[in-house]
């Protein structure tokens, strides 16, 4: 038999010699690890105490979820409330919805020009930026909508977990969608911005032309149009026109900023 690095090619002592080998590099390996291991510094060892503990190699609580099954919860040591500390702020999901032209995107770019200014960190999940990639296999079937917000508000709730600021900018024209984002995170960190424009503004900007077409019956299902759009009963804050005029950008960035203030979003 041969050995060649980790690999045994078997000769002509057939199959035993091979498992011998096998078994004497393993307590070569094992030996080895010991030794190394009792070099290790005190820190280290904890760190590695931990990671063991943390495992759940005693305790493996298995589970189902959806179609995955025997899967894990996998804990580490640092935590949220660590991450929101090294960045001196609270993570949580700013979720603007509203019509298409309402503002949704404006409203985003401002607010997370206004947080940088600030010192904090932030992330826009735009819908058509996701669409170019995570969501690129879904349509705008009422199905593949809700798959849509779905991924979207689990990609955020990762972010404000991570301790960033996360803004979602899309439609999401239904209710009970937007809903079951909020539902994933804790209490109080989905924040509802409501672009309460009305359709015919929203249409008199059309910068991407998409009313137009709507009009024209060269897209099916676009909201506002022969689709449904359902506001929030219950947002956090909703911008509205103000005597027939809507706020700047960076007006209705400082609305967001100070509820966030408020709340105690922008300390850590």
């Amino acid at each position: 038999m041969t050995s060649i690095g980790s690999e045994f090619v078997l000769g002509r002592f057939g199959f035993r010699s091979s498992v011998k080998a096998i078994e004497e590099s393993r307590m070569v390996y094992v030996s080895e690890k010991e030794e190394n291991s009792s070099e290790l510094g005190l820190e280290e060892a904890a760190a590695e105490s931990d990671c063991a503990a943390i495992s759940g190699t005693n305790n493996v609580v298995m589970s189902t979820v959806g179609k995955s099954t025997n899967i894990v919860w996998q804990e580490c040591p640092v935590g949220k409330l660590e991450r929101q500390k090294l960045l001196g702020q609270k993570g949580c999901v700013i979720w603007i919805t509203g019509l298409s032209g309402s503002g949704k995107s404006t409203l985003a770019c401002a607010l997370s020009r206004g947080l940088h200014s600030r010192g904090k960190l932030s992330y826009i999940l735009d819908g058509d930026n996701v669409r170019h990639g995570l969501n690129r296999d879904l349509s705008f079937k009422t199905e593949d909508r809700a798959e849509n917000i779905r991924r979207m508000g689990e990609v955020a709730k990762l972010f404000a977990d991570a301790g960033i600021i996360c803004i979602a900018s899309l439609i999401s024209p239904y209710r009970r969608d937007r809903d079951a984002c909020r539902e994933i995170l804790p209490k109080g960190d989905f924040i509802e911005v409501f672009m309460n424009m009305p359709l015919e503004v929203c249409e008199a900007r059309d910068a991407k032309g998409l009313y137009k077409l709507a009009r024209a019956g060269k897209i099916k299902g676009f909201t506002g149009i022969d689709d449904p759009y359902e506001p929030p009963l219950k947002c956090e804050i909703e911008i509205e026109l103000k005597d027939g005029v809507c706020s700047s950008p960076s007006g209705m960035a400082e609305q967001v900023i100070s509820f966030l203030e408020e709340k105690n979003f922008l300390e850590d």
